[in-house]
C-alpha cells in the first residue's frame, strides 16, 4: 500500500428539498384546500476516525465528495426524506485543515471520534404551512436552504508514542526492525526509508507504539534530501529516540545537524526529551564506544545508550528509558490469564 499523508479534497453537504404547492382534489371530500408537504433536510458531510488506516492514499483517486440534498415534499401533507449523511473515514490522527492550511478545522486523535464538518440545509416549508384563516389557498412554498461546500486539506500526523530520528544509514530501519516485526527495507546507501514506519514494541509486559521518519540531513528544514515534511509524524510522541552511528566520522556534529532541524521545524519538537542512542558498537572497540559517549555528553546529551541494533546489546537499558515516559499502565495478560513475567521476552507484533 503506498504511503500519502495530504491530501486536498472537495467537500459539500446536501442542499434541502424543496416544500410542495399541492391541493387536495378528493371525490367525497367537500372541503379542499392546500396539503403540500416540507422538503427534506439535507444529508450532513461528517468525518470519521477510525483504525486500521495509516495512509491517505484512497483521496489521490477520490476527491470530490457531496452528501445527497433532501427529497422534495408531496401532496397529501407529505414530507420529503431526509438526505442521507455521507461519512468520510479517515486515518486516527488525520487532522483538517482550510483550504489555506492555515486553521485547524478538526483534530481526530481517537478512533472513532466523529465531526460535522458541513451542516445540511433545512427543508423548505410546503404550502399547506401558509395556510391562515384569511389565506385560505396559499401558493407560496420555501425553495429549501442551499447546501455548504469548501476544499479542505487532510494531513496525516500518525500516533505513537516514541519517534525515531537520525541522519541517513544510522541503522533506524534494522533498529526498528529488531524490536518489532516491522519489515523496513534495509541497505547500505542513504534514504532506505522514504516513508514513515510504524511498530508495536513489546517490553516487560508493556507495549507501546514506535515511529521511524526518512532521515533527516542538514538544510532538511530548507527542503535538502527529502525535507522536513514527515517530522509531522513525530509532532505527538511523548519521546524521540536520536539514533546516531558510532562509525561515522563525528558522532557530536551528527547530533548538532538533528537537533538544529528539530529547532527549526518547530512544533514543540524541540522541547520533546531525547533519548541519545549510540548505534552499531558492535562495529567498534569498547573504547572508541567511550570516547564518543563523553564526546555526547560534553555536546549536551544528558545520558547516551550504546546500543546494537543488529545484536540487540543495549536495547533493555533504552527500552526501559522509554517506558519511563510513557503512562502507567497494567501489565498485559496472556491468553491463559496468567500476567506475563517481567524479564520474560515478548514476541512482537505488528500494528
Amino acid at each position: 500500500m503506498h504511503f500519502l499523508d495530504q491530501a486536498k479534497i472537495y467537500i459539500r453537504s446536501g442542499a434541502g428539498g424543496p416544500g410542495a404547492v399541492s391541493f387536495r382534489r378528493e371525490k367525497y371530500v367537500e372541503y379542499g384546500g392546500p396539503d403540500g408537504g416540507d422538503g427534506g433536510r439535507g444529508g450532513d458531510l461528517v468525518f470519521e476516525a477510525v483504525a486500521g488506516l495509516n495512509t491517505l492514499i484512497d483521496f489521490r483517486y477520490t476527491q470530490h465528495f457531496k452528501a445527497p440534498r433532501g427529497v422534495p415534499g408531496m401532496g397529501k401533507d407529505r414530507t420529503g426524506a431526509q438526505g442521507k449523511d455521507l461519512v468520510i473515514k479517515v486515518p486516527v490522527g488525520t487532522q483538517i485543515l482550510d483550504e489555506d492550511r492555515e486553521e485547524v478545522l478538526a483534530d481526530l486523535v481517537e478512533a472513532g471520534q466523529r465531526v460535522v464538518l458541513l451542516e445540511g440545509g433545512l427543508g423548505g416549508r410546503g404550502n399547506a404551512s401558509y395556510k391562515t384563516s384569511t389565506n385560505r389557498a396559499p401558493r407560496q412554498h420555501q425553495p429549501g436552504l442551499p447546501f455548504e461546500e469548501r476544499w479542505v486539506w487532510l494531513r496525516l500526523k500518525l500516533l505513537a508514542d516514541a519517534g525515531l530520528v537520525g541522519l541517513p544509514n544510522a541503522g533506524k530501519s534494522t533498529f526498528i526492525n529488531k524490536i518489532t516485526n516491522t519489515n523496513a527495507k534495509v541497505g547500505a546507501y542513504a534514504f532506505t526509508t522514504l516513508t514513515p514506519q510504524l511498530g508495536v514494541v513489546r517490553h516487560r509486559a508493556r507495549e507501546f507504539v514506535l515511529a521511524d521518519i526518512p532521515g533527516l540531513i542538514e538544510g532538511a528544514a530548507d527542503g535538502a534530501g527529502i525535507g522536513d515534511r514527515f517530522l509531522g509524524h513525530i509532532e505527538r510522541c511523548r519521546v524521540l529516540i536520536h539514533l546516531i552511528d558510532v562509525s561515522g566520522t563525528d558522532p557530536a556534529e551528527a547530533m548538532r545537524v538533528i537537533e538544529d532541524e528539530l529547532a527549526a521545524y518547530g512544533g514543540g519538537l524541540d522541547g520533546k526529551p531525547r533519548l541519545v542512542a549510540l548505534n552499531k558498537i558492535d562495529l567498534v572497540d569498547a573504547e572508541l564506544v567511550e570516547a564518543f559517549s563523553s564526546e555526547l555528553l560534553e555536546a549536551g546529551a544528558e545520558k547516551v545508550f550504546p546500543i546494537s541494533g543488529a545484536t540487540g546489546a543495549g536495547l533493555d537499558a533504552l527500552l526501559d528509558a522509554v517506558i519511563s515516559y510513557l503512562p502507567a499502565a497494567t501489565a498485559t495478560e496472556r491468553p491463559s490469564g496468567e500476567q506475563e513475567d517481567e524479564g520474560a521476552a515478548a514476541p512482537w507484533s505488528p500494528l
